[in-house]
């Protein structure tokens, strides 16, 4: 069982992605916004933070800065960012944030579940 603070700002979308991931057993924190995402991490030290990356008040790309830059080297979750921006430099930009993966929107619950389990086993990273 993982820890995980799913930041989306979209109610549907949370809700499938938080259903999903509870019932494969994981624990599951939702926020609706980057300010209060952000908030839950650093508050909850999360296994894997699952990040929207366009979200109202704070960025999904600033949150991921800021979750590096707090954590360090020393015990950071799995960052994986969730958009429907899906240009070179988005991922791009997402790599450069400090994200472990970057998925694009639409995406099948079950996919990402089963890339949230070969992260947290260490099986590939950007």
């Amino acid at each position: 069982m993982a820890r995980i603070v799913l930041v989306e700002d979209e109610a549907d979308i949370a809700m499938l992605v938080r259903t999903k991931f509870r019932n494969a057993g994981h624990d599951v924190t939702v926020a609706g916004d980057g300010q209060e995402g952000l908030a839950a991490v650093l508050e909850a030290r999360p296994d894997v933070v699952l990040l929207d990356v366009m979200m109202p008040v704070m960025d999904g790309y600033t949150v991921c800065e800021h979750i590096r830059q707090h954590f360090g080297p020393t015990a950071p979750p799995v960052v994986v960012l969730l958009s429907a921006r899906s240009q070179v430099a988005d991922r791009q930009r997402g790599v450069d944030a400090g994200c472990d993966d970057y998925i694009t929107k639409p995406f099948r619950p079950a996919e990402l579940l089963d890339r949230v389990s070969q992260l947290l086993t260490g099986v590939e990273r950007l």
